[in-house]
């Protein structure tokens, strides 16, 4: 014998199970949204113009026209530029040699009101760096010193350009 359960006057339950998926769409569609209007620094973030006391870490307000840096030397070692892109183009930064043509480091579209850090090690010796709006040409170039501090690091030096000459 086969048994069957009773059945139901329609749509008994079907207003509870449209709610619950209307619900959880509005939760899954808004929940993105919301994430977006929060505030993502913390009380420990500085702005990037702000001064700091590490001289290691260093600010780039680049925009259109200018590319300025908040020291134009640092010691050697592991350096952090943030770069904030105040102009109306996306940007882009770079360390290069001293011969200006190997890149050191690099960081890439750097869209308008947004900062990137470019984080690297580098030893003592002459750079140039650069900020390219609109991500085209040579860019707008400074030169850019790293003292020697005597803590014999394993990044980036002036001399590698040298050996990579030689070993070519």
């Amino acid at each position: 014998m086969i048994m069957t359960r009773p059945s139901r006057p329609a749509g008994i339950f079907a207003m509870p199970v449209r709610g619950l998926i209307l619900a959880s769409t509005c939760a899954v569609v808004s929940l993105p949204v919301l994430a977006g209007c929060t505030d993502n620094t913390t009380g420990a973030e500085k702005p990037a113009g702000a001064a700091s006391s590490n001289p290691r870490a260093l600010t780039v307000q680049a925009t259109d026209s200018e590319c300025k840096l908040s020291a134009t030397s640092a010691p050697s070692g592991t350096l952090t530029f943030a770069v904030t892109n105040g102009g109306s183009k996306v940007t882009e930064f770079y360390l290069y040699a001293e011969d200006g043509k190997q890149i050191v480091g690099e960081v890439e579209n750097i869209g308008p009101g947004i900062t990137r850090e470019l984080v690297l090690k580098v030893e003592p010796g002459n750079y140039l760096t650069a900020c390219k709006p609109g991500m085209t040409g040579d860019g707008i170039r400074a030169p850019f010193s790293v003292s020697d501090t005597g803590e014999g690091q394993q990044g980036y030096s002036a001399n590698s350009a040298e050996l990579v000459n030689q070993a070519n």
